[in-house]
């Protein structure tokens, strides 16, 4: 061990004394060198380790042990879901990483991939194939400035998004967190949520949290039939068989976007590229993102993520830090499904110890790991800033998820009944009228999400009843026309994964209800993806698509009653049958409707 007392001495003047104006890009470096100087190995160690907060056996692991990050993965919360027990969360575990011995403090990571959607209470925004559908990059860069701002309000300083992936295959589970099937619009959209996390420039402001471009390299490439364990009925985490110019060409646009945006993290991939899995790729990060692309910030892995590597956990850490994975999710116990945090610390310092993994190459993780916690400003101001929270779920951030709903919705057919009057009387009824959960989908305030008033917000039926009165049975009642609400549940992942893209048969009964009606009626469909609804959108007076849009339900009754004009155009074909699946504009496929369609109530 290095001489303990001047290194605390030399911290707390350090950090205590630090100037207030910004520093300069070779001010950063040298103190990072001060920094990996006085640094042994297993704290070098240390803070290339991620645990998330649930599996922590006690609190003074983060010192003892000198980690670097924490995370909270979905549904890893405060025993208290709101703003105010997260940001006490984060900093009673701040204040433990700041009395290791170099006082370093922690950099917290969360999944807030369509607003701060772990914690009861905040602004859930449409999920990214919505937004993909807009299709605009000022509102792209409001929404994540947004999440930003919620985000920070709990001291979270990290955020695990945005998702720059180019879904293929509409049955991956993970689709609707892809905002295109084409490359210019990933690479916009994605460039636009980077610059409003980040705030233009890394640590600018307050509310300046760090963005992770994800998952590098072709996650949604992947082929049916080789997703996870290579079940026949899966396609998450599967491999991808394509070429190095292919990647170049289609998969590689998005992140260099996010680059010249100046992104802070990149995630690698759970998929395998021609039968290799990405995270013991070296030429996918060595060579090709930091050597060729000159990325200068740090890469994580995923979660668990090193584990599916072919080879004992030891091989699997070997092979994932030299292939230029710089911070390992671990994350880390074996009740979590994975391996214990401390068996990783153990297994990682023996790989050292007997050359595996050389001292050069865990100083040049630090430093990149370094070199984010200075640019993110956490390094100066590392407990959370309070005066955000008034800013939590408020009017502004609702009135732009609200805009954010209105412009990504995408009208396929209309006899023209739409839009609605609001002097006529509606029957409104199905699985999604009234569903908050529902109408969020995966990835809010569980992983997999949860239908049901799971947080709070306006739902369909809500926001239809500002404009006119309903009624929600249709007991000796006489209807001008009805509104169904219809969709699937919530999932995520490879728990999403399916080939079956039909309506539920709970759907097809309220859709049948209507019919026998004899009154004209309105669908809307809640969905990550597009479903095989021919029928439906045949026999429906309008269809309209209303993705995921979140909690800000009366956005659809915006465009419903005309308040608001159409401006979402599909980001993805939308195919005929199961059998044309992939549908894209570049494959060999007629889809029922094509990327780029979507009426308006002045060409319908």
């Amino acid at each position: 061990m290095k001489n303990t007392t001047f290194t605390l001495a030399f911290f707390t003047l350090f950090f205590a004394c630090a100037p207030i104006k910004k520093e300069t890009t070779d001010d950063i470096e040298k103190k990072i060198d001060s920094i990996i100087s006085l640094m042994t190995i297993e704290e070098k160690i240390g803070q290339m380790t991620q645990i998330d907060q649930q599996f922590l056996d006690t609190i003074q692991d983060l010192s003892d042990y000198a980690i670097g990050s924490l995370l909270s993965g979905g549904g890893s919360n405060p025993d208290t879901n709101h703003f105010e027990g997260w940001a006490d969360m984060y900093d009673k575990y701040q204040k433990v990483a700041l009395k290791s011995r170099l006082g370093i403090p922690l950099i917290y990571g969360v999944d807030a991939v369509h607003g701060h959607n772990n914690v009861i209470g905040a602004t859930i925004f449409p999920h990214n194939v919505g937004l993909g559908c807009a299709n605009d990059y000022e509102l792209c860069r409001k929404v994540s400035e947004a999440t930003a701002v919620e985000v920070a309000a709990t001291g979270i300083n990290w955020n695990f998004s945005p998702c720059i992936a180019i879904p293929q295959d509409d049955r991956w589970g993970r689709h609707y967190e892809g905002y295109s099937e084409h490359v210019d619009i990933v690479s916009e959209m994605g460039a636009a949520s980077i610059i409003g996390y980040q705030t233009t420039k890394l640590g600018s402001v307050n509310h300046s949290i760090v963005a992770c471009a994800k998952h590098f390299i072709a996650d949604g490439a992947t082929i049916w039939g080789t997703g996870m364990g290579n079940q026949s009925d899966k396609i998450d985490r599967g491999n991808a068989p394509i070429s190095d110019s292919l990647i170049r060409a289609k998969y590689l646009p998005p992140y260099q976007k996010a680059l010249d945006a100046g992104v802070g993290t990149v995630m690698a991939s759970f998929n395998s590229i021609n039968d290799l899995k990405c995270h013991a790729n070296g030429y996918l990060f060595n060579d090709l993102l930091k050597e060729e692309m000159g990325f200068d910030g740090f890469v994580i892995s995923d979660w668990q993520g090193i584990d599916e590597i072919p080879g004992d956990y030891k091989s699997d850490i070997v092979k994932s830090v030299n292939a230029g994975l710089d911070m390992i999710m671990v994350p880390g116990a074996v009740k979590g499904g994975g391996e214990h945090y401390k068996t990783f610390l153990r297994l990682f310092k023996e790989a050292v110890d007997e050359g595996l993994i050389l001292e050069e190459r865990l100083d040049d993780a630090v430093r990149r790991i370094l070199r984010i916690k200075f640019r993110s400003g956490v390094m100066d101001s590392p407990m959370t800033d309070r005066t955000l929270l008034e800013k939590v779920g408020s009017d502004e951030h609702k009135a732009i998820a609200r805009e954010a709903v209105q412009k990504s919705l995408v009208l396929l057919k209309n006899d023209g009944i739409l839009p609605l009057s609001s002097s006529k009387h509606y029957y409104v009824t199905g699985s999604g009228s009234d569903d908050i959960g529902k109408q969020c989908g995966g990835w809010t305030i569980k992983w997999q999400g949860k239908l049901g008033n799971i947080t709070t917000g306006t739902s369909i039926i809500d926001g239809i009843e500002e404009y006119t009165t309903t009624n929600r049975n249709n007991e000796n009642k006489k209807f001008d026309a009805a509104i169904v609400v219809v969709g699937e549940d919530p999932y995520t992942e490879m728990k999403g994964d399916t080939d079956q893209l039909y309506l539920s048969e709970k759907d097809k009964e309220s859709i049948d209800e209507v019919k026998k009606m004899n009154i004209p009626y309105v669908v809307v469909l809640i969905t990550g993806r597009p479903l095989i609804v021919n029928e439906t959108i045949e026999n429906s007076n309008a269809f309209l698509v209303a993705w995921l849009p979140g909690t800000e339900g009366g956005g659809v009754a915006d465009i419903l009653f005309g308040d608001k004009n159409l401006q979402g155009k599909l980001s993805f074909s939308w195919p005929k049958r199961i059998e044309d699946i992939p549908c894209n504009y570049d494959n060999i496929c007629e889809p029922l409707f094509p990327l780029g369609f979507g009426l308006s109530y002045s060409n319908d």
